[in-house]
């Protein structure tokens, strides 16, 4: 696990976070929250396509298979991508606490190198809540679920209000997402990432 920096490290008074009596049952898929999303959605070509599932407490899994249009050296996953697949996991968090969250500090780890072709095993935990803000914590592990740690990251997600994206996102594509006739789907666009 990386050294917090004391941005990342929760106040003394922080809480625990408490899992919505509403949130996905463990073992549920949390799906995408926007198709247009490069994490998760299915209408990126190249995106990462994350599918990701509730956990115990509050927690999330995932799996992200690493291709060719994710390297960054010859035959291996670019750091950067590594790193929005661990974002991408921790905004997963947010389904289980009910809020909407954006990530608002990620220091990250790379550990060893992730070669094309591995599938990324991701795991995410909500470690304490204080205020508006979320401390959480990902890994993502090659071999299985239980392999070796390739990536760590330490985070800290900040809960908005929906004006966030209104008042900052591309006024097309706000509109079109907030014309969708299915509201599910339209509280689901706005729920991660600034």
């Amino acid at each position: 696990m990386s050294g917090r920096t004391t941005a990342l490290t929760p106040p003394a008074d922080a809480g625990p976070p408490v899992r919505h009596p509403e949130a996905p049952a463990p073992g549920e898929i949390i799906g995408s929250h926007y198709e247009h999303c490069f994490g998760c959605g299915g209408g990126q070509p190249h995106g990462l396509h994350l599918e990701t599932r509730a956990g115990e407490g509050v927690s999330v899994t995932a799996e992200f298979r690493v291709k060719e249009a994710h390297q960054g050296a010859p035959g291996l996953a670019h750091g950067g991508v590594l790193a929005t697949a661990l974002d991408e996991t921790l905004g997963g968090l947010g389904w289980l606490l009910r809020v909407i969250a954006v990530t608002g500090r990620l220091e990250t780890d790379f550990v060893r190198p992730v070669p094309v072709g591995t599938v990324l095993h991701l795991e995410a935990e909500a470690v304490a809540v204080h205020g508006r803000k979320i401390y959480c914590t990902a890994t993502g592990r090659i071999g299985g679920p239980e392999g070796p740690v390739a990536v760590h990251a330490d985070a800290v997600f900040v809960e908005v209000k929906i004006d966030h994206f209104i008042e900052n996102g591309r006024k097309e594509e706000i509109q079109a997402a907030l014309a969708d006739p299915d509201q599910v789907k339209v509280a689901r666009a706005f729920e991660v990432n600034p």
